[in-house]
């Protein structure tokens, strides 16, 4: 199983661990399109500040965030599963987890990045801040950026089982899976029951606690059918849509009825 995470706006710190090495990241095959980016941001932070933050989309109380990209080369580092906070990583806890269950998620999450592309929990990465909306003046938009790139190397680590897609819209963009991977991945939604919405905490908070759930009872699904199942039986309620023809994804509809 491979589970699809957009990362967090909020970042902890970097901590002080030894700076990054580039070369030690998981999907090595993604390096000259890390750095890339790596390069563009870490010069245009160190540059205008005011430039950068009109490209990154700082508000004023963020501006230390620029200080903080120009630094990316020589900060502290920390496992991507620590860097990560925010209402998923918060119901996610990847730190409680036994230790059994810690290297299901090592092997099986995999967290997209405006800057890195994609990271597994267990990389070590300074803190940063780079959404994958963002456009370098260079590069352009990252999105596009990654496109090329993630479509050489996700297939392969997709490997042969099922595909968890719980990316936002901007994420999900910089790959999108075909043919015979497209056929085994689920793409899940959390919707409010009542309203049929999505409402942005709980949509969050509900796929964290989904994952956790998932790695604490060591199922790892074949394919959708066997996710819809398996969630079903974890106490979830789960309506599902098989795809209409081969080489598209299954949609996957999470129901929650309270708000948390």
């Amino acid at each position: 199983m491979l589970v699809l995470l957009p990362p967090s706006e909020g970042k902890a710190s970097s901590g002080r661990g030894a700076p990054l090495k580039p070369e030690s990241l998981s999907l090595p095959g993604l390096a000259a399109a890390r750095e890339a980016v790596l390069g563009e941001l870490v010069d245009l932070c160190a540059g205008d500040e005011e430039k950068a933050r009109e490209v990154l989309g700082l508000s004023e109380g963020l501006r230390g965030e620029v200080a903080k990209n120009a630094a990316l080369r020589t900060a502290g580092t920390r496992p991507a599963g620590e860097i990560y906070t925010g209402v998923l990583y918060d119901a996610l806890d990847l730190a409680s987890l036994d230790a059994a269950a810690k290297r299901r998620a090592a092997r099986s999450l995999l967290v997209f990045s405006g800057l890195w592309g994609a990271v597994r929990v267990t990389d070590r990465i300074p803190s940063y801040r780079c959404s994958m909306g963002v456009k370098l003046p260079g590069l352009g938009a990252l999105g596009t950026h990654w496109r090329g790139p993630m479509a050489e190397v996700l297939p392969e680590a997709a490997g042969t089982g099922l595909v968890l897609d719980l990316r936002s819209a901007a994420y999900a963009a910089a790959w999108k899976p075909k043919g015979e991977v497209a056929g085994r991945t689920a793409s899940v939604r959390v919707l409010h029951a009542p309203t049929r919405k999505v409402v942005s905490h709980f949509n969050k908070a509900t796929k964290g606690r989904m994952v956790r759930s998932l790695l604490a009872a060591g199922i790892a699904p074949a394919g959708p059918a066997e996710l819809v199942e398996a969630l079903r039986e974890l106490g979830y309620e789960v309506e599902a849509e098989a795809p209409a023809k081969a080489g598209q994804a299954w949609a996957l509809d999470v129901l929650v009825t309270e708000v948390h």
